[in-house]
């Protein structure tokens, strides 16, 4: 699984991290993103909630989510 450490950045930096990775990947394929901001999850949530990805959110520690991105197609 590819990951993308986007500990420390602010929206909307990681959402476009993540939109750029996205497209490296192939159907099936997933990318975890790491992140401290609960805005960047609700972005994340929000930008990919009716679109051809399935998102999995854990908030690991207080705080700290890991986000795994899908790519369905």
């Amino acid at each position: 699984m590819n990951k993308l450490d986007c500990f420390g950045d602010i929206c909307p930096v990681p959402l476009i991290k993540l939109q750029k990775k996205l497209k490296e990947l192939a159907v099936g394929e997933s990318i975890m993103i790491v992140v401290d901001h609960s805005c960047v999850v609700e972005a994340i949530s929000d930008y990919y909630d009716h679109s051809n990805c399935t998102i999995e959110v854990d908030e690991v520690l207080n705080g700290v989510w890991e986000i795994i991105v899908t790519k369905n197609k």
